[in-house]
Order: structure tokens, then sequence, then C-alpha cells
């Protein structure tokens, strides 16, 4: 059983960290409307314009989780010379966060998740469908050579990398192979990596985080619903894989499981209820507590407890959500 005063002390050490992430930053957009007729052209309900709110999600979810828990964040990421690359910019500056190492390129698309959810004038609002904008390409050359030499310029400055890669082509092979080489010539150096579709890809790096579905493409192996060995198979198979890196597989309502390369294989539930509100960015908080926990000296296994207390936390909002530091005190506290 960790000891809870001792992962409250971790907390503490959050705001002398700075970490540099990486990752594929995404406009969220909310549009919020109330249903007032349906409408004569089709059947179809007509939504009276309520609000809308623009947060900053994907890699961006993991800024704010970072800057949420108070450590320094150096961003690295590329976004589209548009309206919605400039609003992802404008944002992060005025979060205090530098904005040095997010490129724009021109002709490209900023990727946008519009989300539309309607209701009544004294209901709570459901999603009713979601609109996806997205690059259809990799990164350009020159983008590609401005990143690795700002990463060349930061990984002696910093406490940690973390990777948040949704497959939007920033993650070209030529910036995981420099991720690659960083981990194997920075040992001190934590890197972290959330990849929905190259984690194979990856080498040397401290610790992944997939989510099961991720875990099972990448090793596969189909893991069944029951707790038949399939996961245990899955989660040993990514640390051969990935050059014997830490393995922590998220389950949603069914936990978490953390493989690691001595061999231990450690469970847990899930904190609070199931009822979940949101999962969301759920997977940006667990990625931004658990390293922030290894940059403070925790183990891998009281990095993921408080890895799931803040998930715990976290899927109970609605949105695009963050954790604070005090949230996970009070928790912890309780």
């Amino acid at each position: 059983m960790v000891n809870r005063n001792k992962l409250i002390k971790f907390l503490d050490k959050f705001k002398s960290a700075t970490i540099l992430t990486i990752g594929d930053i995404i406009a969220d957009e909310y549009i919020y409307g109330s249903t007032s007729r349906v409408s004569r052209e089709a059947p179809v309900l007509i939504l009276s314009f309520d609000s809308e709110h623009i947060f900053l999600g994907g890699g961006g979810n993991a800024l704010n989780n970072l800057k949420s828990l108070g450590c320094k964040v150096i961003p690295v990421g590329v976004v589209g010379s548009d309206y919605f690359g400039k609003i992802i910019l404008s944002n992060i500056k005025k979060m205090g966060i530098p904005a040095e190492g997010i490129f724009s390129e021109k002709n490209r698309v900023t990727t946008r998740k519009t989300r539309i959810l309607a209701g009544g004038y004294h209901t709570t609002k459901q999603q009713v469908i979601r609109i996806d904008r997205e690059p259809d390409s990799m990164i350009k050359n020159s983008t590609e050579e401005k990143i690795i030499n700002f990463l060349d310029s930061k990984i002696k400055k910093v406490d940690a990398v973390m990777v948040s890669d949704y497959g939007l082509g920033l993650l070209s092979p030529a910036v995981i192979d420099k991720i690659n080489n960083m981990a194997k010539n920075h040992t001190d150096t934590i890197i972290t990596v959330d990849s929905r579709f190259n984690l194979s890809q990856f080498r040397n790096v401290s610790a992944v985080t997939p989510n099961e579905p991720e875990a099972s493409e990448c090793a596969g192996i189909a893991i069944g619903d029951e707790d038949n060995g399939t996961l245990n198979e899955a989660g040993k198979k990514l640390m051969e894989m990935i050059d014997q890196a830490a393995v922590l597989i998220t389950r949603g309502r069914k936990g978490m499981r953390l493989f690691e390369k001595n061999g231990r294989i450690t469970s847990m539930p899930i904190f609070g209820s199931d009822e979940i509100a949101d999962v969301t960015g759920a997977g940006d908080t667990v990625i931004s507590v658990f390293t922030l926990s290894l940059v403070a000296g925790a183990t891998l296994e009281e990095a993921m407890n408080l890895a799931n207390y803040a998930a715990g936390i976290v899927v109970m909002k609605r949105g695009t959500a963050t954790v604070t530091q005090k949230e996970l005190k009070d928790v912890l506290n309780a």
C-alpha cells in the first residue's frame, strides 16, 4: 500500500520541474445550442446558438495539465498559419507559456475538433456531433529541421521530455529518431511517450502510457474483456518492442496496469466512481501526472498511484479538463 503522505510530498516538488512537451496541439471547439424546433428543410433539429468556446486539446491539453500542476513547460508543436493556429498561439502565450517552440506552417490546416452540444434551456447539453479537420501530410522538412534544432538547444535544460503523439503529422520518422537518440544519450532525462499509432517506433525511453486498445493494436494481441492473461501478454511484448521501457496501460473503468523491466506487474482499480462523465483528455492527464511524479522522485508504482488519482478526478469533469495540485491533495488527505 502506497503511503498517501509520501505522495503529497511529491506534489510539492512539481513546481521546481521543467518539462518539454512535444505533441499534436489541437483546437477543441465547443459550440453550445438550445433545441428550438424541427427544420422544414429536413428532419433535423434546429439549434439556437448559445455560446462557443475554444480550448487547447491533444498535446495542448497536456500543456494545460502541466501548467495547472505548477511546473514550468516548454512546448514543441506545429500549427497552421490560419485563424485557429493563431488562436492556439494566443492561448499559449496568455497562459504564460513560451511559444518559441510552436512553429507555424503556411497552407497547413490547424487540427480542429468541433463538438456541437445541444439540449433544452433547463437541461444538461449533450454532444450530438463532432466534426474533425486534420492536416493531410507530415510536417515540412524545413519545420522538421527547426524542431530537431530546438530539441538540441533545450534537452540539457529540462528534467523530462513528454511526447503526446496523436498521429497528426508532427512526429515524423526523423523527429522520432531524434527523440530516441535523446533517450539513448541523455539517460538522466526522463522521457515518456503517449502515441496513438507510432508506439512501436520509440526506443530507449523511460515509459510509455498506451490505453488498452492502443496496447492491443501495437502488440498485435487481442486483449479480452476478462482478465485472462492477454493483457499481461500484450504488456510484456510492448516492453520487449520498446527496449524494456516501463509500460503503463490505462484501462478506463478497469483501472491501470504497470509493467516494469524487473518483471513486476502491478494492477490498480479506478479511483472514485465508475460513473464517468467524460473521458476527453484523460490520457493527457495521466501522462502529465505520471511524468511529473517521476521527476519528483517517485517510483513507477507511486507515479501510477498519483496518475490514477488524477484520472479519477478529471473524468468526472465535462469537456477537455485538467487537474490541479489542490484537487490531488484534497483526495489524498480525505
